[in-house]
């Protein structure tokens, strides 16, 4: 797991006593400030020997409660607030019988801090980070393939997982806690990267999990309904998604301006910024889409008089905004055009627009699309042949934005001639009342409507349903392995699901 991927050596581990005078901490036992620090985690179960431990004050409990198990795993000393807590004597020094490194605020001096304690890595490396509602996954793929084409070394940390060179392991969420992103980044330093991609989630802005960094280019894709059960307004989530753009978090900036908040956020950037379009005038725009089998070449115009021809190995109108998104911040970086074009001509992303192909007469497609703006994308992006139809398998996930539910359902049964509705990840939800909110939505709509809660049924209907000249769209989890249901996590995937349907139907 990325929580427990730690840098094998630090060359000048700092002590506690240095971290104190660093941040202008207290440190009320002075006896422990030549400790020496080799580790930061704010998760008792993650403590390695030599770890200073964050116990930090949350909703529900605080993280000092878990404190003795931190010194059992061998932490050396706490970082915490001076707040009272019933299990320590804050007028002392030590809790559980280690040394306290006291904060106002120890969430947020955790980044900052753990940038230092691992000798801070960012520094030595070119750092991208990718925001939006939908779009970043993608644009990050085609940006790391354009940098390794152009000889980069790449590390990508987002929702499909953290890449280190060629290797790929499990993410827990798109963007990592503080502690475990600089110790990612110092693994990524230590093995040769030179350049990180990273997804930047607005949870992560607001939760300051990626504190500490400074990103050499933020990219913002665009911004639609999402998450509000989190940020409770659309307002909210943009003010979020704009904090990146700031010369605290970042230097400069790419931005895309087809919508209004891409707009909004060009015209009150705090940083140098360059705007990318498809349907506006930008400094660089997209004049013309060739479609071509798969994939497609966008004629670009970025003002030199030139025109450019950009490949993108991925269909639909939503992926050449992504891959004008990574061309322009390719070009940033100063790669090669002809270079960034083979590596962004022969891009993958798993889940996002997948190709599932067991010899079948009709297109089958696996997307991750999850919100009311990504699921009429992608619907509207694909075209069945002559007389074919489209075909959507579609849930929402429980536990999150319930707004969204029925907008979700009407677009899917306005842009679909078989709408499927099905279970996503209920969580702790019942199921049957996402399935419900969603049907509501499609009130009034005409079209070919099905409930069919059992996900893997659900695939399998839309799949012996299917005719030559079809396509069947599997949307809402893309990549995903697994499906929450009540609080336990079955192993699931569309794509397996989608193959073993075919396999019965053949």
């Amino acid at each position: 797991m990325t929580a427990t991927l730690r840098p094998t050596t630090i060359e000048a581990p700092l002590t506690l006593g240095q971290i104190a005078a660093r941040f202008d901490l207290a440190l009320p036992d002075q006896a422990a400030h030549d400790i020496v620090i080799t580790g930061i985690t704010h998760d008792s179960r993650a403590v390695r020997p030599g770890d200073l431990f964050a116990a930090l004050p949350g909703e529900h409990t605080h993280g000092a409660k878990f404190a003795d198990q931190a010194r059992s795993l061998g932490a050396v000393a706490v970082l915490t607030d001076p707040g009272p807590l019933g299990s320590a004597d804050r007028t002392g020094v030590d809790l559980h019988g280690l040394p306290l490194l006291v904060a106002e605020d120890p969430r947020g001096v955790l980044g900052a801090v753990s940038a230092a304690v691992y000798g801070d890595p960012a520094q030595a490396l070119t750092v991208i980070g990718i925001t939006g509602t939908n779009g970043k996954t993608t644009t990050a793929a085609l940006l790391a393939a354009g940098l390794t084409a152009g000889g980069r070394t790449v590390g990508v940390i987002g929702t499909t997982g953290v890449r280190i060179g060629g290797g790929i392991l499990p993410s827990a969420r798109t963007t990592p806690e503080a502690p475990d992103l600089h110790a990612l980044l110092a693994v990524m330093r230590e093995r040769g990267v030179n350049v990180v991609v990273m997804e930047v989630s607005s949870h992560a802005l607001v939760l300051g999990r990626v504190d500490g960094l400074v990103y050499d280019i933020a990219v913002f894709t665009q911004l639609s309904q999402d998450h509000l059960d989190f940020h409770g307004t659309m307002e909210d989530y943009f003010a979020a998604k704009a904090s990146l753009f700031t010369p605290e978090r970042a230097r400069r900036a790419v931005i895309g301006i087809d919508s209004m908040w891409g707009r909004r956020l060009a015209d009150t950037c705090q940083i140098p910024a360059t705007t990318y379009a498809l349907r506006q005038d930008a400094q660089v725009t997209c004049r013309e889409i060739v479609e071509e089998r798969g994939s497609q070449t966008l004629l670009v115009d970025d003002g030199s008089g030139v025109t450019h021809r950009v490949a993108v190995g991925l269909p639909g109108e939503f992926n050449a905004a992504n891959g004008l998104a990574a061309w322009t911040t390719l070009r940033l970086l100063e790669v090669p055009e002809a270079i960034a074009d083979v590596g962004m001509a022969d891009v993958h992303v798993p889940g996002r627009m997948e190709v599932v192909d067991a010899g079948q007469p009709f297109v089958v497609l696996v997307d991750y699309a999850h919100t009311p703006d990504a699921v009429e994308r992608v619907l509207t992006a694909v075209s069945p042949t002559t007389g074919g139809r489209r075909i959507a398998v579609l849930g929402c996930g429980g536990d999150r934005d319930r707004e969204k539910r029925p907008h979700m359902g009407g677009v899917a049964a306005l842009r679909s001639d078989v709408l499927i509705v099905t279970d996503d990840n209920p969580r702790t939800e019942d199921p049957a009342a996402i399935r419900a909110a969603m049907i509501a939505g499609t009130a009034g709509l005409e079209g070919d409507i099905r409930e069919i809660g059992d996900r893997r049924e659900a695939i399998a209907a839309a799949i012996a349903e299917a005719q030559p000249g079809d396509v069947v769209l599997i949307l809402g989890k893309g990549h995903e392995p697994g499906q929450e249901i009540a609080g336990t996590v079955h192993p699931f995937s569309d794509r397996e699901a989608a193959l073993a349907a075919l396999g019965a139907s053949a």
